[in-house]
């Protein structure tokens, strides 16, 4: 988006916010001495108005029970409803008007387009448990408008799913990137499967080259696309169709930013910093300046000849999954990176603990192949130590010890 159009949008967001003087963001408006969106600028929009943080929506939801305070419209004018998967908080309730909700069906027509998907030749296979979870809906649902054949797997055991795969002749799956490893491992002979390309979400390895190359390996070297999003500002970014390793952000649907962890200033491109995001088309429930979590790297592209923030490796953690081991910051996706160069791993978890006042973890293993025990965890200890420079205890347990996730896998544990 064009600057002058991105500052049209945040005015126009401003003027709307400020019509609901009961709500979060029209006290953060006012706090930052914003009676009007006359004249208001980025620069003086981000050096004023207060950061939002996922603890401040959770105590506005408890507050204006069950939808929060941000609502611009009456609550019964949102017919779209759905809620955060709670992974590193209480669950949140989000609700879109169709004017919203439309506006992500539009992010995910820009996505399927750069993904080259056309409807006369691609029928799109929907593999989760269509949940309360925002997810793939709005891809459903754009890719229904855009006159794709779309085939739900919900319901379905994963064989179940493989087979309905084989038979629609569906030549594109969508899923995270965790189901598409465990419905890769169970791929046989006996499906004939037509799929070229999938596109994951829902986790950051669909970013991570070695999650990604076992991905495509897996399902016969086919194209994997990621894309990030998240309930409370709905679909962000798109995969660069050159530089496939980056994630573009969506024109026009937010004012992104990218702050230093400590300082909370712009960081430099080049740099990593925490992505904070304001949901300019996504209005009837915006969030001013909000906090995602996500660590990003800055980078720069001209697309169509407009400056696009882009971010290399795509999500490269969370400020809430960092765990720092002996002076080592790690994140879940550093292992798992590691993990994915092994086949005989079925499945595993990292446990947290505490032992003399500092933080250790230890990964306890699954493997298909128990003959293989010692040399896997005498490989994996070097991996670690040249990889991390730590030293990680391993311990193998019985195969089908750990549950097998097909929406977001959760593989850290604190005991």
């Amino acid at each position: 988006m064009a600057e002058d159009d991105e500052i049209k949008s945040l005015r126009k967001l401003i003027d709307k916010i400020l019509k609901n003087n009961n709500s979060l963001n029209y006290n953060k408006l006012k706090t930052a001495g914003i009676d009007s969106a006359d004249n208001v600028t980025k620069e003086i929009f981000t050096s004023r108005v207060p950061f939002t943080t996922k603890s401040e929506i959770v105590k506005d939801h408890a507050n204006n029970n069950p939808f929060g305070s941000n609502l611009a419209l009456d609550q019964y004018q949102y017919p779209k409803f759905s809620k955060t998967s709670g992974t590193t908080s209480k669950p949140i309730f989000w609700v879109d008007s169709m004017d919203d909700w439309n506006h992500m069906l539009d992010a995910w027509s820009i996505i399927f387009n750069n993904a080259e998907l056309n409807p006369s030749v691609d029928r799109l296979f929907f593999a989760f448990s269509f949940g309360p979870f925002l997810g793939f809906w709005t891809a459903y649902e754009a890719a229904s408008k855009m006159q794709f054949m779309t085939i739900p797997g919900g319901g379905l055991n994963s064989n179940g799913r493989l087979e309905l795969l084989a038979d629609t002749s569906a030549s594109v799956l969508l899923c995270t990137p965790t189901y598409a490893l465990r419905l890769g491992k169970l791929l046989t002979d006996k499906y004939k499967i037509n799929v070229k390309k999938i596109i994951v979400a829902g986790e950051s390895g669909g970013s991570i080259p070695e999650v990604k190359q076992k991905i495509s390996q897996l399902w016969g070297n086919v194209e994997v696309i990621d894309h990030h999003g998240m309930t409370e500002v709905g679909p962000v970014t798109y995969q660069d169709q050159k530089r496939t390793s980056y994630l573009n952000m969506l024109p026009g649907f937010h004012l992104a930013e990218v702050i230093d962890s400590k300082s909370e200033k712009e960081v430099n491109y080049g740099e990593t910093g925490e992505l904070v995001l304001t949901t300019l088309k996504r209005s009837d429930n915006a969030l001013l300046r909000y906090k995602t979590g996500d660590i990003v790297e800055k980078g720069n592209i001209k697309i169509n000849g407009i400056d696009t923030l882009t971010f290399r490796n795509g999500i490269l953690g969370r400020n809430d999954d960092m765990h720092i081991v002996r002076g080592v910051n790690i994140f879940p996706s550093s292992i798992d990176a590691i993990i994915q160069k092994y086949d005989t791993i079925e499945e595993y978890r990292v446990l947290v603990f505490t032992l003399n006042s500092m933080k250790e973890i230890e990964l306890n293993i699954e493997l298909n192949d128990s003959s293989v025990e010692l040399e896997i965890i005498k490989s994996l200890s070097n991996d670690f130590n040249s990889s991390l420079s730590l030293r990680i205890p391993i311990r193998v347990v019985p195969e089908g010890t750990y549950e097998k996730h097909e929406f977001k896998a959760i593989r850290w544990i604190n005991k």
